[in-house]
Formats: structure tokens, C-alpha cells, sequence
């Protein structure tokens, strides 16, 4: 996973001169895994970064990386660090040549409101006020496959208002997921006295935070609801997906929520594969999606959630079917209001660099092991 934690010295900094003349500071990179770590995001508070002008980074052989300065003034980059090992990465001043883009989003307001954003592994679709306003009922996200890491869905938009269908694998995927009246592959909801699950339509308001090219946000408000004895219970997400992640990381808190309620993740279980699901630990949890025409070649959709926070995972099978969906797997945990919850969810495709469900469980627990040991960066004096 792309977490970090950054470790400054209790000293003041020291700015290193090189051979030309440029300034730059030397950061350290610290790997206390036993797996090596290859393109991970990290991130250096720009509060500690006392050059000015335009900045890159570059590795120890004065090569640049590719970069970007966030919104929250934060400089993040890819690191490499071997198993048990550190590597070193410099700061300084210079006008990036770098513009590789991986990740990035958009609204498409012609398209019901879709938000939809990519990195090189999967993209993934919130509904937004139009597709409400429509009737149709499409509660959780959306996902689409991909079998490139290149950039796909501003092209895929594209095509489909000409006819080219993006329901159809023109050769880079395609989306072929069902989500409807469920929570499709890992939107959270609360869960009311009564044991039911309050489901969230389409996001009101939204905002993007950071577009790429190693990090994209947004921020997603839905309309007020109600839940137990509050009527006017506002949610919203800020939702962020780096540049390799498998993962979305995504932060909800609730306005207006006055009694401690049940959060609980969940992903959608479809009749074309109705026991495909692992409930691998009470924090983690994964599912093999046939997709909607498993007999079409369309391959196998893997989701899968990381709640730190959960105390269990669990198969919850619906009273009837809705459409071809016939239950959830959910990961609960109590909500205090006036707090914010973050859990991890997102995707990969067996045409797209998930070989099987075990794959998949181990991309999901390798994650799981690195956000409990982020990396380090240390500023060196």
C-alpha cells in the first residue's frame, strides 16, 4: 500500500551543494519489511523542505522521478527500497521533465454526473446528481477493468458518445460490473438500529482535490438522510488513489449523526458466483466477480476491502435477489460521531495482472502488511 511516515530529524536541516552547484536535500528511505518494496508512494512535508523555486526529485545517480505537490503541500514521489534495506533520493531545485501521468479523474456531467478516475491497475466510477435525478438506482461505485497502465477512461467516454460501446473490450477493457441498488465494489454505509443497511444514492457536491499525475482526490457530499432518530445525516468522502496501488483510500465522516452507529464496507456477491467470496480475516476481505456475462470471455473482476478498523467480516445474503446481486460481504465496525473512518477498496482483473482469487488475497494481505509498516523518510541534517 502507498502510506507513509515521515520521520524529521529533532535538528535543523542542512541543505547539500552538489558538484554543479545545485541545492538539494538528501532524504533516506527506510524499509523495515522483509518484501522488498518497488514504486511505493512516500510522501515529504514541504514544512521541511527549506529549498526554494521549482523542485524534483532525483535518485543517487542525479536521474529525475517523477513527482507531484499535493493540495495538503505535501511532495510525493515512487520509491524502490529493498527488503530490509534503506535507498536514498535527493530534493532539489529544478523545472520537472518528468510528465508521466498514471493516475487522474474527471467529472463527466454529459454522462449523468459519472466521477470517474484511474490508476495503471483499475478505474473506478461514483454516481453523481444526474443519475439520481434519472430514478436509476445506482448506490455503490462502479468498476471498470483495464489490461493497460496507460491512461484509458477520457478515451473511453469519448468513444462511447460516438457508439464504441465501453461495455465491450475493445482491446483495454471495459466495464462490464454490475452495481445497482447495492454497494457494489466497496462503498461504506451505516447500518440503522433495525440491522439495515442506509444506503447513499448519488453524491450532491463534489470536488477534485489532486489530479496526477501520481495521485488523484476528490471529495464527494451526498444529501442529508436520515438514520434512527436523526433526520438530517450528511456523508462525506474524500476518497484517493495512488500511482500502483491496488487500493482506494477513503475517508468518510457523517454530519448530523448523534448516536454511535455500524459502518460496514461492503462489496456486492452475484449469483454467477455466489460463494467466490473470502472472508480472510476480520479485517479483510475478498470476492471473485464472474461479471454480468460470465460465459462472454469477460474474465474475472477480484474486489477486495482492507478495514483496519473492522471487528469482523461477514456474508450477508438478501431476503430476495435484487436483479442478479444476492448479498454482501460487509466489514463492521462502530462509528463514533465527530470521527472520521478510512478503510481501503478497490480491484484487478484476471486480464490484467491477477493471475486467481490466491493472488488476489495475497496482493490484498501484502497491502494490509504495509500500511501496518509504512515506510520512512528521514531528512538527513
Amino acid at each position: 500500500m502507498n502510506l507513509i511516515k515521515t520521520v524529521l530529524p529533532c535538528i535543523a536541516l542542512t541543505l547539500i551543494v552538489g558538484a554543479c552547484g545545485v541545492r538539494q536535500q538528501r532524504l533516506t528511505i527506510t524499509n523495515d519489511l522483509d518484501t522488498a518494496r518497488e514504486g511505493e508512494i512516500v510522501e515529504v512535508d514541504l514544512k521541511a523542505v527549506t529549498i526554494d523555486g521549482p523542485l524534483i526529485v532525483t535518485d543517487t545517480e542525479g536521474n529525475e522521478i517523477v513527482s507531484q505537490i499535493t493540495a495538503d503541500s505535501m511532495l510525493i514521489f515512487p520509491a524502490t527500497v529493498g527488503a530490509g534495506s534503506s535507498a536514498d533520493y535527493y530534493i532539489r531545485q529544478g523545472v520537472s521533465q518528468k510528465n508521466d501521468t498514471t493516475v487522474s479523474g474527471a467529472l463527466y456531467p454529459w454522462r449523468k454526473d459519472d466521477m470517474t478516475w484511474e490508476n495503471e491497475h483499475s478505474a473506478y466510477r461514483a454516481y453523481g446528481p444526474e443519475l439520481q435525478r434519472s430514478g436509476e438506482r445506482g448506490f455503490g461505485y462502479d468498476i471498470w477493468t483495464k489490461s493497460v497502465d496507460t491512461p484509458v477512461v477520457a478515451q473511453r467516454y469519448r468513444d462511447h458518445a460516438k457508439g464504441i460501446s465501453f461495455h465491450e473490450d475493445h482491446g483495454k477493457g471495459m466495464d462490464v460490473y454490475a452495481v445497482g441498488p447495492t454497494l457494489g465494489g466497496g462503498t461504506a454505509a451505516l447500518i440503522d438500529s433495525a440491522g439495515e443497511i442506509v444506503y447513499p444514492w448519488a453524491f450532491s457536491e463534489w470536488e477534485i482535490i489532486d489530479n496526477g499525475p501520481l495521485r488523484f482526490k476528490c471529495r464527494l457530499t451526498y444529501l442529508p438522510t436520515a438514520v434512527d432518530g436523526d433526520s438530517s445525516v450528511v456523508e462525506t468522502r474524500v476518497i484517493s488513489l495512488d500511482s500502483g496501488s491496488w487500493l482506494n483510500k477513503t475517508i468518510v465522516s457523517y454530519d448530523g449523526l448523534t448516536n454511535l452507529s455500524t459502518i460496514a464496507p461492503g462489496i456486492v456477491v452475484h449469483t454467477q458466483n455466489s460463494d467466490g467470496f473470502e472472508l480472510i480475516s476480520p479485517q479483510i476481505m475478498a470476492y471473485a466477480d464472474s461479471t454480468q456475462n460470465a460465459s462472454a470471455g469477460n474474465g474475472v473482476i477480484y474486489v477486495g476491502i482492507v478495514a483496519p478498523d473492522a471487528k469482523e467480516t461477514v456474508y450477508r445474503p438478501f431476503d430476495k435477489p435484487q436483479g442478479d446481486a444476492v448479498g454482501h460481504i460487509l466489514a463492521t465496525s462502530s462509528y463514533r460521531p465527530g470521527t472520521q473512518y478510512v478503510y481501503f477498496w478497490g480491484s484487478g482483473w484476471s486480464k490484467g495482472g491477477v493471475d486467481d482469487m490466491e493472488s488476489w488475497q495475497e496482493i490484498l494481505n501484502d497491502s494490509y502488511r504495509r500500511m501496518q509498516n509504512p515506510l520512512k523518510v528521514t531528512i538527513n541534517p
